[in-house]
């Protein structure tokens, strides 16, 4: 189905979808999009990548009232500062022809200063981080007791990550007649408590990870540790023709040494994680977007915020901490219906865990080997 065929949705927006390159729905945007449009309640389940920002983007702008109610109208929370500035960017771009219709970020790792000038431009939707959002509530230089629309998005790794008080403190403050609509990867207890609680006869919405819905990730996983393992690194790097890639470290120390050896081999990389200031990771994931950093290496903490519908491939140089997390790291690649390829470095002694990875998310991982003149083929079974 074709964004034209949607009833309700204005030619402002419709043509503002076009800009962005969007024609066919993706199938959380089919089954969203008109019940939220309705005013009615949601809890989605879908695979990441699938298009939901624009799920629930559409109806925000569509429902926002442009004149004469100066207050914020619709809330939307997510767990990262990442996230957030991404979420605000495509809020704004599908605003792009409603005129007067403001969207504000609120993030913790800036000045509170620059956020209270954007809210006393009385934004109709706000897109926030729990423990931001409370800092303003608790100094008064927000006021959220008016909105209609909440939306939870990534909701099991917001609740997941510490947030459950802050985001149950935030709706307490919301009117109970409100819309709340969550989307989640996974519904976790959290995410069950949060429905419970606050939603009313809401809408299960379920994508399951089939063939139309599923990103087109070929994966490939690698035996290999030591200085070995930074060798097939840069060897997959060279070899494969790769325009743009997003390595996958479980810690900062990793992550910034791995960028700095890099980069003495003649890579061009840069690397982001949670003990940046908030103006460097901006700029970084800036110039990732554009095109200006062919190799960008990270730490989960920032796996969250970044949506680029163009990266070849994602290399897991580390061993995920946990099944979800390989899931949400390979889910980097392979959007807007594109295909994309992944590589897992595991050692021998891990080998159980990759098993049980594969077990749980039922995908075709291929064994390869990297030899020293810098081969890559298929490897014997696990």
């Amino acid at each position: 189905m074709n964004f034209d065929q949607l009833s309700g949705v204005s030619p402002e927006v419709l043509r503002a979808v076009a800009d962005m390159g969007f024609s066919a729905m993706t199938e959380i945007q089919e089954k969203a999009i008109p019940v939220m449009l309705q005013g009615r309640e949601i809890i989605a389940k879908a695979p990441t990548g699938t298009g939901k920002t624009c799920a629930f983007g559409i109806p925000l702008v569509e429902r926002a009232q442009l004149t004469g109610a100066p207050w914020v109208q619709a809330v939307v929370l997510c767990p990262t500062r990442e996230l957030c500035t991404q979420i605000v960017d495509e809020l704004r771009a599908l605003a792009k022809y409603k005129e007067g219709l403001r969207v504000a970020a609120i993030y913790g790792g800036q000045s509170m200063r620059p956020q209270i000038d954007a809210i006393k431009k009385n934004p109709q939707i706000v897109v926030a981080t729990p423990g931001r959002l409370l800092d303003h509530m608790r100094h008064r230089t927000i006021q959220i007791g008016k909105a209609t629309t909440v939306v939870l998005d990534e909701a099991d790794e917001m609740l997941n990550m510490g947030f459950f008080k802050d985001v149950r403190h935030i709706l307490d403050s919301i009117p109970k007649k409100q819309q709340m609509v969550m989307f989640s990867a996974t519904i976790s207890r959290e995410v069950m408590d949060i429905g419970w609680l606050y939603q009313r006869d809401a809408e299960e919405i379920t994508v399951r990870p089939v063939e139309e819905s599923r990103p087109r990730i070929t994966q490939y996983c690698c035996c290999t540790t030591g200085r070995k393992r930074f060798q097939d690194l840069v060897t997959i790097l060279k070899k494969e023709n790769l325009d743009r890639t997003l390595i996958f470290c479980n810690t900062k120390y990793n992550t910034a040494m791995i960028c700095d050896m890099l980069t003495r081999q003649g890579i061009p990389a840069q690397c982001i994680h949670g003990d940046m200031i908030q103006k460097d990771r901006n700029r970084v994931m800036a110039r990732f977007k554009e095109g200006g950093i062919p190799v960008m290496v990270a730490t989960d903490v920032a796996a969250r915020g970044i949506d680029v519908t163009d990266i070849d491939a994602v290399i897991n140089y580390d061993f995920p901490t946990d099944n979800e997390t390989y899931v949400h790291r390979i889910g980097r690649t392979a959007r807007a219906r594109k295909e994309g390829v992944s590589y897992l470095f595991y050692a021998a002694d891990e080998r159980a865990r990759l098993k049980n990875l594969i077990r749980y998310t039922r995908f075709e991982i291929s064994p390869v080997t990297v030899a020293e003149d810098g081969a890559i083929s298929p490897a014997e079974g696990l």
